[in-house]
């Protein structure tokens, strides 16, 4: 059974994402998130979800932080990004990220669900008016370095790195995952060896660059708007 979870704070486009994988596969099991917490204890519960569909501006996602910590903790999940927010820069940091595709939220029902049929067939989807400019593009030297230290930490690494980046002690993270602070002292130093830097702070500032503002790229300001959803 194909197992979607749609992890989207508004309720119209989480409604059209539904139509459109119903559409696919009527059978589909189909769950819902408005936040990143909420997804991510869902997929806790239902770790072998095929494919979770993931706003880029949802509450908690941090622009790319979201996806990163997605792929780290569920890597055999694939997730793709839906944003307004569709410029080809955006679309390629998400793919160097490890997003399955990118959907923009302007796109009607036929078309949400040619993208979905591509990401379920595990090809890579991008939206077609930008295809040229993000294959002309190249993908930040930062952002490749970035996503490969990342990629090479554990699941459990990299929850323990989410929450340093929330400013938790190593106290509170130990309670926050139900294990021995000296864990977690064994974490941050692998955590720190693995990104390159020294301290809880540089460690901040690195993850800083996975944040997009929640501005719509020039030319998409029609993307957001109701009367555009599919119905």
């Amino acid at each position: 059974m194909l197992k979607v979870l749609i992890a989207d704070d508004h309720p119209l486009f989480r409604l059209a994402l539904r139509q459109a994988v119903a559409g696919l596969d009527a059978s589909a099991r189909i769950a819902e998130a408005a936040d990143l917490d909420a997804a991510r204890a869902l997929l806790l519960g239902e770790p072998d979800t095929d494919l979770v569909l993931l706003d880029l501006h949802m509450p908690g996602n941090q622009g790319l932080m979201g996806l990163a910590a997605l792929r780290a903790e569920y890597p055999s999940v694939a997730v793709a990004m839906v944003s307004a927010h569709d410029d080809p820069d955006t679309i390629r940091r998400a793919l160097a990220y490890g997003a399955a595709g990118f959907i923009a939220k302007r796109a009607a029902l036929e078309d949400l669900q040619t993208a979905l049929r591509a990401i379920l067939d595990c090809r890579t989807w991008i939206p077609p008016e930008h295809r040229a400019a993000v294959a002309a593009g190249e993908v930040a030297a930062d952002d490749g370095t970035l996503a490969a230290r990342l990629n090479s930490l554990s699941p459990q690494q990299f929850r323990v790195l989410s929450l340093v980046a929330e400013g938790r002690l190593n106290k509170q993270i130990a309670d926050a995952l139900s294990i021995q602070e000296r864990t977690v002292k064994a974490h941050v130093t692998a955590i720190f060896e693995k990104l390159g830097v020294r301290n809880r702070t540089q460690a901040g500032v690195l993850l800083s660059t996975l944040r997009i503002a929640a501005g719509e790229a020039p030319g998409s300001a029609a993307a957001a708007d109701d009367s555009r959803l599919p119905h």
